[in-house]
């Protein structure tokens, strides 16, 4: 008889990697949405809130790629320039967005309710704490330090400009594996509001766990938020959790302040064998 045998990684969670807008910081990921509705207003383009938040998550640049393949979008930029976007109209629009998030993004750097707590906990568990985003480096060179004075500084940050590319490929999360020096990836758990933060965690070979009320997706205000009915916040939790999990989230919790069982839920599973 033929016997095979695989090893399997059976320790505890040794690095969460967290999305910052919208999952530590910058509760509905606002800084992005506010910016690309002026930019595009600047181009006699009317964009709604929703074509903004159409490529969250993403490097800027893609995201206005996503964006510009909206159809009403498109059909907007064709009536007001004669001609659908090209490469150059992608370029000058990033060109133009740049220092307009930088701007911004000051005004975006308070930490969501639960990330110190949270961040504190890890720390104190010896989990090493990392992080990716969709902010060029220049971006995160503005709204790290100011996250820092409000007690929210991760071991490491990774930009998409720090890589070959950005989400959903997995460079941004091995840029932290070897900068936090963590291994194998499934010890690892990346935590983000957006679907592309979760296929970001799969292809990176992680457990990859949604949020689903406090960021891209529910694209409310905290007082808003707070101001919901019971049926109202369970009727969007619902809708939420159901894109997340669609996009191969293993867990999708409301925030980052429920992050700790999930954590023990992974630790348990690993015990047993379980991989990404």
């Amino acid at each position: 008889m033929d016997f095979f045998f695989q090893r399997s990684y059976r320790g505890p969670v040794k690095a969460v990697v967290l999305d910052w807008a919208g999952t530590a910081v910058d509760f509905g990921s606002f800084a992005p949405t506010a910016v690309f509705l002026r930019l595009f207003e600047s181009q006699n383009v009317a964009i709604t809130a929703k074509d903004a938040r159409s490529g969250m998550g993403l490097m800027k640049k893609d995201h206005l790629r996503t964006i510009l393949s909206q159809p009403t979008v498109a059909a907007a930029w064709q009536v007001a320039h004669g001609a659908s976007a090209t490469e150059a109209d992608i370029d000058n629009l990033f060109e133009n967005f740049v220092p307009m998030q930088l701007q911004v993004l000051k005004e975006y750097a308070d930490p969501i309710p639960g990330t110190l707590d949270v961040v504190g906990e890890l720390k104190k568990r010896g989990i090493k704490v990392g992080s990716t985003t969709g902010y060029i480096r220049a971006m995160m060179d503005i709204l790290a330090p100011v996250a820092t004075a409000k007690g929210y500084s991760p071991d490491c940050i990774v930009c998409p400009d720090d890589v070959p590319a950005g989400r959903p490929y997995p460079w941004m999360c091995y840029q932290n594996a070897m900068k936090l020096g963590v291994y194998p990836m499934e010890a690892m758990v990346k935590v983000g509001d957006t679907l592309v933060d979760v296929e970001e965690g799969l292809n990176a070979g992680m457990w990859s766990v949604g949020i689903s009320m406090t960021g891209n997706l529910l694209g409310m205000t905290e007082a808003e938020a707070k101001a919901l009915s019971d049926e109202e916040r369970l009727a969007l939790r619902s809708a939420n959790e159901a894109q997340l999990y669609h996009a191969g989230a293993h867990y999708v919790i409301d925030g980052i302040e429920d992050l700790p069982w999930v954590l023990e839920a992974i630790e348990a599973r690993l015990m047993h064998g379980d991989r990404p």
